[in-house]
């Protein structure tokens, strides 16, 4: 399937060269804290791309080809198939006795609708390199906002991570049993996040990205005798450029 969905893309990004196009590049360092015990946070140099031609798009580290919607000047909303990066997880050396939780990638279908200032989303995805072999749930409904020279991008996030999914982050194997650490297999659980984007210009195409966000992870999560934390916090900050091709 993720073979399928690259060469998708890449048709359509081919396809909507005919017409000019505005997209935003950019890059910066993504930060994000671990709830696992004496796990170092996770610092990563981040590509940042913003486009959207009714065919195809990219939102942030996240890609999707449309392939039923409507898109008016009032307001737009489309079914896509999508594809992100899951960066989650732990060395084998970062827990003692613990075996190795791999980041992955996540494929599967999304809708969309957007009025001029408010949005909602909502994706299905699955595991497409075999690390946690489930699903999660995504919700995530937001307003746009300007103040002076500032946008401001606030939403509110609701993941419904499957049993599957939690278990490979946060349980413990029995043969993972480490003194007073015992196996832990957790259910279904319902993760809480909100953030938002600011944007300040410099010049008509330059401009200053911050991404910041706080998630407040499933009871399921915070039950694990390897999580310490109850919150992952995360945040970019990144320089873009705006133009037409």
């Amino acid at each position: 399937m993720r073979y399928l969905l690259v060469l998708v893309l890449l048709l359509s990004f081919l396809q909507a060269q005919e017409n000019k196009q505005k997209i935003t590049i950019g890059a910066g360092p993504f930060i994000q804290t671990q709830p696992y015990k004496n796990v170092d946070n996770i610092v990563v140099p981040s590509p940042v791309v913003f486009f959207d031609n009714g065919i195809a798009y990219i939102r942030w580290s996240r890609a999707g080809v449309y392939f039923f919607g409507d898109k008016q000047e009032e307001y737009a909303w489309g079914f896509s198939l999508t594809i992100q990066p899951r960066i989650y997880g732990y060395e084998p050396s970062d827990i003692e006795g613990m075996d190795e939780r791999k980041s992955t990638w996540e494929g599967g279908l999304a809708f969309s609708a957007k009025t001029d200032k408010a949005y909602i989303e909502v994706m299905l995805l699955t595991d497409m390199l075999d690390r946690y072999e489930s699903f999660i749930v995504k919700t995530e409904a937001g307003y746009d906002f300007e103040f002076a020279n500032f946008s401001l991008y606030p939403s509110l996030i609701l993941i419904y991570q499957s049993s599957d999914f939690l278990n490979y982050y946060y349980g413990v194997k029995k043969s993972e049993e480490l003194g007073s650490r015992k196996e832990y297999i957790p259910g279904n659980g319902l993760q809480i996040g909100v953030q938002t984007y600011i944007k300040y210009p410099f010049t008509k195409n330059l401009s200053a990205l911050i991404n910041l966000r706080v998630d407040r992870i499933s009871n399921e999560a915070t039950q694990s005798p390897i999580v310490d934390e109850n919150y992952i916090y995360s945040g970019l900050l990144s320089l873009i450029y705006t133009f037409e091709y």
